[in-house]
């Protein structure tokens, strides 16, 4: 169902794009915010980041699991509902009481991330022009961008000054409005056409849409593993007072901004061709970071180039898995941000290790480049079974 104007269309984005700035500012903001965590908890740092890992579980968990279950309700009520959820999970959190209940919020506020984001790119693209699907699922999916850009900063500032208990309740608040939004801003929506959840489990496995959440689920990584220490790294290595962080944060928000525009843009007009140059400059910004932070200058333009790089691949595999997967696009969707918290633990793990063995803070740029060559060589394999998948139907055709 279309839209009457694009005026409408814009506001109906407008409204999904908040429920991701709130699901942006939840997730990434806990980076940021676990220094606060750890001494209000009580618990060590490194125990204080396994409730970021419980958001990416239950991301995880909730995206298949939520599509599946309600593949039948209506659009609207669907993405109220979620939003709904999102500002349960996060109140939860603010008023977790110890490390346990905190893990537990983190846990039920990650649930309806993919859903929820599955679900708006697949209304947002329906409500476009065919050719301007990849632009609409950019416009929505900026709202995680906008959280890096000035959601983050914000939230790692509030929490130096008064508490990160603070900065999930304004998330908590901020959902609620988004359910209001949508209920005043999206059409009626209707469900999509019920095939069962056994075909849209086969659906999920079919080569093309499993290399497609592979790409994700490892190509990702790379810039997991350097966000998650990117704090350390520049108050330890950089020398930047703690009070400056959050101007650096900024600027991969600005970078995430840019590179999520680009790639919407860019996949409009070719979206493997997309995918392909975001993979190839994210292994360059990436690996860039185990010098950069030396220096500051260089550490500012590097941020924002693994920022843009990284986002720019958001919107091209998004839109990758609505073709590869018609006939199950919720639940392709929404998968898609499974692979990206798949990405999320993988890499803050594998940065944790290196860290650990005693490699120092900037090893984890060579693990994040690591992580997107893996994802690169993912990739590379779904183009050439496409190739190949194109050459025999043009050879059966002939």
């Amino acid at each position: 169902m279309a839209l009457a104007t694009p005026r409408a269309s814009r506001f109906a984005e407008l409204a999904l794009c908040l429920g991701a700035l709130s699901l942006g500012v939840s997730e990434f903001a806990a980076m940021g915010l676990l220094p606060q965590i750890a001494a209000d908890t009580g618990v060590s740092m490194p125990k204080a980041g396994l409730t970021i890992s419980a958001y990416a579980l239950g991301v995880v968990l909730g995206a298949p699991l939520l599509a599946l279950a309600f593949a039948r309700c209506p659009r609207r009520l669907l993405l109220v509902g979620l939003a709904l959820l999102i500002a349960f999970g996060n109140l939860a959190s603010a008023l977790a009481p110890n490390f346990l209940g905190a893990f537990a919020a983190r846990l039920v506020a990650g649930l309806p991330h993919g859903a929820y984001l599955g679900t708006a790119a697949m209304v947002a693209a329906s409500l476009a022009p065919p050719d301007r699907r990849a632009s609409a699922v950019a416009r929505v999916i900026l709202g995680l961008s906008i959280a890096n850009l000035i959601g983050v900063p914000l939230a790692t500032w509030i929490g130096q000054l008064a508490s990160w208990r603070a900065v999930f309740g304004i998330v908590a608040l901020i959902a609620l409005v988004t359910a209001a939004l949508i209920r005043l801003c999206l059409p009626v929506i209707g469900a999509g056409p019920g095939i069962g959840v056994r075909r849209e489990i086969r659906a999920m496995l079919r080569p093309q849409v499993l290399l497609a959440l592979g790409t994700a689920a490892i190509g990702f990584g790379g810039m997991f593993a350097i966000y998650s220490y990117i704090v350390p790294t520049l108050t330890e290595v950089t020398g930047i007072a703690k009070t400056t962080v959050p101007i650096l944060l900024a600027v991969f928000g600005l970078g995430m901004i840019a590179g999520n525009m680009a790639g919407g843009w860019l996949s409009d007009r070719g979206v493997m061709r997309a995918i392909g140059m975001m993979l190839a400059l994210s292994v360059v910004a990436q690996f860039g970071f185990l010098f950069t932070p030396f220096s500051l200058p260089l550490v500012t333009v590097n941020i924002f180039l693994i920022g843009a790089t990284s986002m720019g691949l958001g919107p091209a595999l998004q839109t990758r898995l609505l073709d590869v997967a018609p006939d199950a696009q919720m639940l392709a969707a929404s998968l898609n941000h499974s692979a990206f918290n798949l990405a999320n633990a993988l890499g803050a793990w594998l940065g944790g290790v290196v860290i650990a063995a005693g490699f120092g803070w900037t090893s984890t740029g060579a693990i994040g480049a690591v992580l997107t060559l893996a994802g690169s060589a993912v990739f590379a394999a779904s183009l050439v079974l496409e190739r190949s998948e194109t050459a025999a139907a043009t050879f059966e055709a002939c």
